[in-house]
């Protein structure tokens, strides 16, 4: 590996949007760690990726995981340029009867896990004295509400506020952090969820339709967002959400 090859950590990263990230990053020049629960998942992205990506499994839900994941790639690869938290879980249900233990584990992935990432990026970023990007994968549902995902979308919410408010704090050190917010984005989860409608192909149309740009995402098109607040092109942003949307949010 050359001396002054960046370094990216992209959570969740054995599926959809995270491997098409990963993908994205290590076209760019980046040494990739993919990350996620999955060996098996993990193990077949890196191969796919090729030499300039490798996995490390990790459960980011437990105490520790965060940090000894970073120390890891420290200890691989002598430096952290960017992490994409990437790695959530889904929710969808009546607010009103959503039993607490759900909203506990949402969080415990969608907040706990991915504000523990970016404490242990952001001091191997602070101690490397390079600086470094930090991208939190939000959601449309951050700024919007939706009947039945009213608890995902406070999960995204929080990191919302949360990339704000560090970008603030983090500045001093050169340590960018920004948000990506997707909308429908043609996923395995959103194909899973196509196909149990009555009428898949009339349920697809309809939810483009209801985007400006008359099209549902695909996982490129976030990727390449992520890719540009990743790169030296973006070293003046910081703070901001960019919507991966269609033009949904500008409605």
């Amino acid at each position: 590996m050359e001396a002054e090859q960046r370094v990216a950590l992209v959570t969740g990263a054995t599926s959809g949007i995270g491997v098409e990230i990963a993908r994205t990053l290590v076209a760019d020049g980046l040494r990739v760690v993919v990350s996620g629960r999955s060996a098996e998942r993990g193990a077949a992205v890196a191969e796919q990726l090729g030499d300039g990506a490798a996995f490390l499994p990790a459960d980011l839900t437990e105490p520790g995981a965060a940090e000894a994941l970073v120390e890891a790639i420290l200890g691989s690869h002598g430096r952290l340029d960017v992490l994409v938290n990437n790695a959530a879980i889904d929710h969808t249900g009546p607010l009103l009867d959503t039993p607490a233990g759900e909203i506990r584990d949402t969080f415990e992935t969608n907040v706990f896990a991915a504000i523990a990432c970016l404490q242990a990026a952001g001091r191997a970023m602070r101690d490397g004295g390079r600086g470094g990007s930090i991208i939190n994968v939000t959601s449309r549902l951050a700024s919007i509400g939706v009947p039945s995902m009213a608890v995902y979308s406070a999960s995204k919410g929080a990191m919302l506020a949360l990339t704000t408010a560090a970008a603030v704090e983090l500045a001093p050190w050169d340590i960018r952090v920004n948000a990506v917010a997707p909308g429908m984005t043609r996923t395995p989860l959103f194909e899973a969820w196509v196909g149990e409608q009555a009428d898949p192909a009339a349920t697809e149309r309809q939810v483009a339709a209801a985007i400006p740009l008359q099209r549902i995402a695909a996982p490129g098109d976030v990727a390449a967002a992520v890719a540009f607040l990743a790169s030296p092109g973006a070293a003046y942003i910081t703070g901001t959400s960019i919507p991966v949307d269609g033009g949904y949010l500008a409605q």
